[in-house]
């Protein structure tokens, strides 16, 4: 009997070996493939950068070149020389101001999302049911800018500050909703019972059993919200004022340059006295879009872990 079981098992696995065998022709296959869309997404980049770092003249003898005629670093040089009065680089600012909204809005995000999609997801919590059905509008309709300004501005008081551009994304229905559901199956109430057994709070309980496990569910969330808050320029043009530059972040401040080049000339305040009068069009726009992309790229393998752990949540039940 015992040896019948031991052949049984064998063929099992012999059979679970060459079901999920792949033969050599369809690996390079798949090899080829994956290596094309992993040049399509990394091509592009590169290309940009070495636009960036292109001389002017050459864009206009040769145009767009993965070998330009000349190099240069006057885009990046233009950017730089944004000075405001005192004789600050602009540019430093802003990226001081995003990495700080960033960093701020992303740990609020979390803590504000994290713990209303626990509460709701325990049974034990009478009004589930109607917290999440109020959560659940807003992602159908929002109140609509017109009402969302007024409440921000007149109510809140946050027209000219830092808080306009970070409390206005810091929670959002479909965050809540997907960690509502991943508490929902994914924390046994085991664990929550075993701590009320120990006669734990509800506080202790979220903080130092919940959270630990809950931490692939946490980055994606923190993932998305860094991006939301680092790409975010819209509160920017709503909430605060042309004449407070110093309360731009990065994104706006790339915009404004952006949509008119010669706000570097036109402006002398916010330009050095050897900055010159020949403007990189071309190249500043690549150097705005290196800018604004690679910081937020290294950011990417922090998280990386988690979300292939996330991916096996689930997968193996002990």
């Amino acid at each position: 009997m015992a040896r019948k079981n031991k052949q049984d098992a064998q063929l099992v696995s012999d059979g679970m070996k060459r079901f999920n065998a792949i033969r050599p022709s369809t690996n390079v296959l798949y090899s080829i493939i994956f290596i094309l869309l992993a040049l399509m997404c990394v091509i592009p980049v590169v290309f940009v950068i070495i636009i960036s770092f292109s001389a002017e003249s050459s864009i206009s003898k040769v145009g767009y070149s993965f070998h330009p005629t000349e190099w240069s670093v006057n885009a990046y040089q233009y950017v730089w020389q944004l000075r405001d009065a005192a004789g600050r680089s602009n540019i430093l600012r802003a990226f001081l101001n995003s990495v700080g909204i960033t960093v701020v809005g992303t740990v609020i995000g979390l803590a504000l999302i994290s713990t209303m999609g626990y509460v709701l997801s325990r049974r034990s919590f009478r009004l589930r049911g109607v917290y999440t059905t109020l959560i659940f509008i807003p992602m159908i309709f929002s109140g609509g800018l017109l009402s969302t300004y007024v409440v921000n501005t007149q109510i809140l008081g946050l027209r000219n500050t830092y808080w306009a551009m970070i409390l206005p994304l810091a929670c959002s229905s479909f965050y809540v909703i997907i960690m509502r559901t991943f508490f929902a199956t994914t924390i046994p109430d085991e664990i929550i019972e075993s701590g009320k057994v120990d006669g734990a709070s509800q506080l202790r309980i979220f903080l130092q059993l919940v959270l630990p496990i809950s931490l692939p569910a946490l980055a994606t969330i923190a993932l998305f919200l860094t991006f939301a808050y680092w790409n975010d320029w819209y509160q920017a043009s709503l909430y605060i004022e042309t004449n407070r530059r110093d309360l731009f972040p990065l994104q706006y401040m790339l915009v404004n340059i952006e949509q008119n080049i010669q706000y570097l000339t036109n402006n002398e305040s916010f330009m050095s006295a050897d900055s010159g009068t020949t403007l990189p069009s071309e190249t500043m726009r690549m150097a705005i879009v290196v800018i604004a992309v690679v910081p937020i790229m290294f950011s990417y393998p922090f998280f990386q872990k988690y979300f292939i752990t996330g991916l096996t949540i689930g997968a193996v039940k002990g």
